[in-house]
């Protein structure tokens, strides 16, 4: 593949090329399986390439902590490459929590079943604005205790990580709930009619609603953003059941 403003040829496909500083892919798929991944390179509505990534694990399906890691990183070095605009991603949620960690690109969970074509499909539509900026910096209101302790607060920060919302702000405690042993949990409410959401954190007897701000236009691209903050909730290990 060569480079799409200066012909120079690219070692892999949608290689950002740093002859001309020109982004060659706007878009990586990346599917998560437990021997391999799959990334698939897009710029705007045309498939560029398709590079894996295979792995070993030391059983016959489960990688260890440290293959996770490696792993990871691995895929996290191929995505760099690109310098895409954002990543979607599905599979393997233990991998891809870990390469959360690595890339600072926005990601997105789409559905196992043909992930490449449901991406090309939304990009047909108008794309939601982006907010780049810290989670701690969207994190704001009258209300500063989030229950749940350290739980509680990550919860809130994967919330305020995702690139589609703007603002998270905490709501007051109601201590009257039934209790619970599960520890801290957290699930987020259907869109409203302007595309904004809740925040429902659980933990023993206390309950809290916060109020997730987003850029979604509606409540339909709301639902849409709605799924995939419940997929980084359970990616994280803290998604009520």
């Amino acid at each position: 593949m060569a480079c799409r403003r200066c012909g120079r040829p690219l070692d892999r496909p949608g290689d950002y090329c740093l002859s001309c500083d020109t982004a060659n892919a706007d878009a990586v798929v990346l599917a998560v399986e437990p021997d391999r991944a799959t990334l698939t390179m897009l710029y705007e509505e045309r498939v560029l390439g398709v590079t894996e990534i295979p792995t070993t694990p030391e059983t016959e399906s489960t990688l260890s902590t440290v293959q996770v890691r490696n792993f990871a990183g691995r895929i996290a070095d191929e995505i760099r490459r690109k310098r895409p605009d954002s990543v979607y991603v599905t599979g393997d949620r233990t991998v891809i929590q870990a390469l959360r960690k690595q890339i600072h690109y926005p990601v997105y969970r789409v559905p196992e079943s043909e992930p490449v074509e449901t991406v090309l499909q939304r990009r047909g539509e108008a794309e939601l604005d982006v907010i780049d900026a810290p989670p701690r910096e969207k994190i704001g209101g009258s209300h500063s205790t989030v229950i749940g302790g350290r739980d509680g607060q990550r919860a809130i920060e994967t919330i305020a990580g995702h690139p589609n919302v703007k603002k998270v702000v905490p709501g007051p405690i109601d201590a009257g709930g039934s209790g619970s042993r599960t520890g801290t949990r957290a699930k987020v409410s259907r869109s409203d009619e302007n595309g904004n959401l809740r925040l429902v954190l659980r933990d023993g007897s206390s309950v809290q609603e916060n109020r997730v701000v987003t850029t979604a236009r509606d409540r339909e691209t709301g639902e849409r953003v709605r799924e995939d903050l419940n997929e980084a909730l359970i990616d994280a290990d803290l998604r009520e059941s």
